[in-house]
């Protein structure tokens, strides 16, 4: 029932019963992500609400009646937007728009004086007359991160939209009773025992090895991965030729359901394209190959379960000969 005996009670109970504030405000008081003080403003608005007066509602929450009256005043005029802390004035800023301009501007488009490739916080906060950390801030602000580099190819293959519609048309929309899986080598992985233990994670310090190690032989692994299910057909070879590759593509034909077609996503490796290869893959219909663009490994999802080998299984390994790293893969 709205109305209440107070002063400022029934305008409050008036803007809480004709607008949806009083679930908003609940959810501020039962929120653990709202802040403190926003949770109690809205406590004391919402016993103002039910008839409290300010001395009875500074009673039960245990603040000022003063404070009690503050926020009963603010929500009457503002609303929820009163319950909000108003900005305070704070410092006068000593940097201008024209200097942040300048400083961005600079970054992006100059050298450092001194022929350096890149700028430091360092080096512009000489050239700028600003601190260093006012250059720090100015670059977080705007993502800059000129320390960082990363490498990139550009594929110049002619046929790059087509290939790679045909290719993502594969992930995206596999033909009926068949099986797309994404084929590549991963080649020349060397058994590497390091020259002394790997010491272990401690708190504080990262788990520590030597930079030098010993070869003890290579091995490539062959995998076709399958992007719907995630199901990998993998297999070792100590050579990497077309010769591994067709004793690879029978593997699958094995393991493959013969009423299945087969599209494989492929690179365009010289062992994927030699005579005997075509001429298998004639008696072999249900194969169809799928060629990525030049320069577009990305394009091929197997790439990035190799990435994820490398990282979990290769990086920080040591194996003494060429079965113990087959044997680890395989697990």
């Amino acid at each position: 029932m709205c109305g209440g005996p107070f002063p400022g009670t029934e305008r409050i109970q008036e803007v809480i019963c004709s607008h949806p504030y009083k679930p908003a405000s609940t959810r501020a008081v039962t929120s653990r992500s709202r802040q403190p003080a926003l949770a109690l403003r809205s406590r004391i608005v919402l016993a103002c609400s039910d008839g409290g007066s300010n001395t009875q509602v500074a009673e039960d929450l245990g603040v000022a009646r003063a404070t009690v009256a503050k926020w009963r005043g603010r929500f009457v005029v503002d609303r929820l937007d009163g319950l909000v802390d108003e900005p305070r004035p704070g410092a006068p800023r000593k940097v201008s728009d024209a200097q942040v301009e300048a400083v961005i501007a600079r970054t992006l488009e100059e050298r450092p004086p001194n022929g350096d490739t890149h700028w430091t916080s360092r080096s512009m906060a000489k050239a700028s007359g600003l601190s260093q950390s006012t250059v720090s801030r100015m670059w977080w602000a705007f993502g800059l991160k000129p320390h960082l580099v990363e490498t990139r190819k550009l594929s110049t293959d002619p046929q790059f939209v087509d290939k790679v519609r045909d290719v993502v048309g594969l992930y995206l929309d596999p033909p009926e009773k068949a099986v797309v899986l994404c084929v590549d080598e991963k080649s020349q992985m060397q058994a590497i025992d390091r020259t002394a233990p790997i010491l272990p994670i401690m708190p504080t310090t990262p788990a520590r090895m030597t930079h030098d190690y010993v070869r003890h032989g290579t091995t490539s692994l062959f995998a076709a991965l399958d992007p719907t299910s995630g199901s990998v057909i993998a297999n070792h070879y100590r050579r990497h030729r077309h010769q591994e590759f067709l004793r690879f593509l029978k593997l699958i034909d094995d393991a493959v359901p013969a009423e299945y077609d087969l599209h494989l996503v492929l690179d365009n490796y010289a062992t994927h394209k030699t005579p005997t290869i075509k001429k298998w893959l004639l008696r072999h219909p249900r194969f169809h190959l799928h060629f990525t663009p030049t320069s577009a490994s990305w394009l091929n999802l197997v790439v990035r379960w190799f990435a994820e080998l490398t990282t979990h299984k290769l990086r920080r390994s040591a194996h003494r000969n060429v079965t113990d790293i087959e044997a680890d893969i395989r697990k």
